[in-house]
């Protein structure tokens, strides 16, 4: 008798599309509406909302709406990067984001599922930094939903609350991987051996003809190649297939299954350019220049190309 239940206990699970393994073999970088869905009230599966005003949101647009059991950290505010060095928007130390992570109810077992806003290219860097930084951390479970909240919503039978979801606090403990991100003299290194270095801002700033406001000298690092950002992403918040990633590399003269150093202005586009190109393409030899073209500019001994010469 208790091994037909345990039976039908069983078939139950799988019809509902979450059997007790689906949430930990099916971890994939990029997940969609259907899967959240299925997954929302799985204890092992932890909605992280990151909206924020980098696409017109905060925790005040949380509140109003947001998927089923989902916490909320915004991305700009909470700790997710800081000011190392005089650059902003640098890597935090692994003891503050083991607390951050830790406090939003997220451990070392927890599926992480981040949702960005889904209306730009802009905005779902959000989720790439972050997905990075659990990568750096040395925690391989976790995903971004493509299209992000605009594609969850889209479908009017998705289900979504209101109010504040208050996580209950477990340890997250890093095992973290220098080999994932870049300094100044990794970039240098890259150069010297004509390793990929790949900006990806868009074209003005790649040029010389802008610049972040933080930066000391407008242009690139000599010999990089420009991939804005803009062009990973399309209808705003989904990510291109790996054959067009392919074909975006081949475009700017990269190989795509070389190594790479992705860099932009701190390292939040960055992101995008080395989330697809090592996890949606699957090339693992990509790294990200954290500093950026801020930091780079501000060494007065590194050299700046302007594509464009301004009068």
């Amino acid at each position: 008798m208790r091994a037909l239940t345990a039976i039908a206990v069983l078939v139950l699970w799988t019809v509902a599309g979450v059997s007790r393994g689906e949430a930990a073999n099916d971890v994939t970088p990029l997940v969609d509406a259907a899967w959240v869905k299925a997954h929302t009230g799985q204890p092992d599966v932890v909605f992280l909302d990151i909206r924020n005003k980098l696409d017109g949101a905060s925790e005040k647009t949380y509140r109003q709406g947001h998927i089923p059991g989902a916490v909320y950290s915004d991305y700009l505010s909470a700790g997710w990067r800081t000011k190392m060095d005089g650059v902003p928007g640098q890597l935090p130390t692994v003891g503050s984001l083991e607390g951050l992570i830790g406090n939003l109810g997220i451990g070392n077992d927890s599926h992480v599922v981040i949702i960005a806003a889904g209306v730009s290219a802009l905005d779902m860097g959000s989720a790439t930094r972050i997905y990075w930084t659990f990568k750096v951390l040395g925690h391989d479970k976790v995903s971004i939903l493509n299209g992000g909240y605009r594609a969850y919503t889209a479908d009017a039978g998705n289900p979504v609350e209101t109010g504040w979801n208050e996580p209950s606090p477990r340890i997250f403990s890093a095992a973290f991987r220098p080999e994932m991100v870049a300094d100044y003299r990794d970039v240098q290194a890259a150069a010297r051996s004509q390793t990929a270095l790949i900006d990806m801002r868009p074209p003005e700033q790649y040029r010389g003809e802008k610049a972040h406001e933080a930066a000391k000298r407008p242009g690139t690092i000599p010999g990089a190649v420009n991939v804005p950002e803009s062009q990973v992403t399309v209808d705003g918040g989904r990510f291109v297939s790996a054959d067009q990633v392919r074909a975006l590399l081949k475009n700017a003269g990269v190989d795509a299954g070389g190594e790479a150093i992705a860099f932009c202005n701190t390292g939040h586009w960055a992101t995008l350019g080395w989330f697809a190109e090592s996890e949606i393409l699957g090339n693992k030899n990509v790294r990200v220049y954290d500093g950026s073209m801020v930091d780079w500019s501000a060494r007065e001994d590194l050299p700046v190309e302007r594509k464009t010469q301004i009068n």
